[in-house]
């Protein structure tokens, strides 16, 4: 095969999380239940802080299109997975790798500079409660989430594009469940000096960079909670800070852990295994962690669904009059 030439034709083989056949339906099934709970679960909670006005504030906007990202996130990465199960097939063409890797980078991105961002917002509402309305005005939010779009989607398409220079030879075997950009990069025939270093460049900025600053917020909302003289006082300013908390330690704990279990082992199995963690995992679990320590959800998702109910019975009474 010519380098670079007949890759674009023939495209590459993803070698998924099992070559055994036997396990196929095992891990179509798990993976489809996992895809169903996030989807639906990220759509509840988009649906329940849309339509309650109560909620109608920058924390559970944030929240709210953390949930989108999620579900696009997790459609990026598995949905293409669980139809070659289906199919019978490894295939990706080689435009559907590079669309695949830019979503994937991109959504990743967002996730982490969504939760800088939230992070952002529980320090201005204890730290500056007074001030916290008139600074996070819808005006700010929109362009707080406005700019982490923006700075994630330059910064895949800038990976992807370096990816599209590349040549590649004739083992297009992916060890991984989708086009993760290390292992499409691994595969290459050419010089990838320059890859690696923006690779490197993107991981430092986006694994130091957030998490510096989510951990100057919450150094600052301790020493303010610290501040507090009641001890109930105390309790529901961190209460507002546990759910974030969580996912935050989801999010760079699942992280780290594919990173050093491909460092550990230097085996791309273990890795893409790893991978599950943050890319069905953490997505999937996010909305339990959302909806079962936050009062004001629990109440927009229960006022949602007795809606939902009350609608079904008028529908049905309707059917049944003549």
């Amino acid at each position: 095969m010519v380098p670079g030439n007949d890759t674009q034709n023939s495209g590459f083989l993803l070698q998924g999380l099992s070559v055994e056949p036997e396990l196929q339906s095992f891990i179509f099934g798990m993976f489809l239940s996992m895809y169903l709970i996030t989807l639906f679960g990220n759509l509840l909670i988009i649906l329940a802080i849309s339509l309650d006005s109560r909620l109608h504030i920058s924390m559970y906007f944030f929240i709210s299109n953390l949930s989108f990202v999620d579900i696009c996130f997790t459609t990026t990465t598995i949905l293409k997975m669980l139809i070659n199960i289906q199919i019978q097939s490894k295939v990706i063409s080689y435009g559907g790798c590079i669309t695949q890797m830019y979503f994937y980078i991109l959504f990743a991105a967002l996730d982490d500079f969504l939760l800088t961002v939230m992070a952002y917002d529980r320090f201005l509402a204890i730290c500056h409660p007074l001030h916290y309305r008139v600074i996070m005005n819808p005006r700010l939010c929109g362009l707080l989430v406005l700019l982490c779009w923006i700075i994630s989607a330059l910064l895949s398409l800038l990976e992807s594009l370096l990816v599209l220079q590349l040549s590649f030879c004739t083992d297009l075997e992916i060890p991984h469940f989708f086009c993760e950009i290390k292992q499409v990069v691994q595969l290459a025939c050419c010089d990838t000096f320059l890859n690696d270093i923006i690779m490197y460049f993107t991981s430092v900025l986006l694994g130091g960079g957030p998490l510096a600053g989510i951990l100057y917020s919450y150094s600052k909302i301790v020493f303010s909670i610290h501040g507090i003289s009641s001890p109930q006082g105390k309790y529901k300013a961190f209460s507002t800070c546990v759910s974030h908390l969580l996912v935050v330690f989801l999010y760079y704990c699942s992280s780290l852990g594919v990173y050093l279990s491909s460092a550990a082992t230097h085996s791309s199995h273990s890795s893409a295994t790893a991978s599950v963690m943050y890319t069905v995992v953490t997505p999937m679990l996010n909305p339990f962690i959302y909806s079962l320590r936050n009062k004001d959800i629990k109440r927009a998702l229960k006022g949602f669904i007795q809606m939902v109910v009350e609608k079904r019975k008028i529908i049905l009474s309707l059917k049944k009059c003549p």
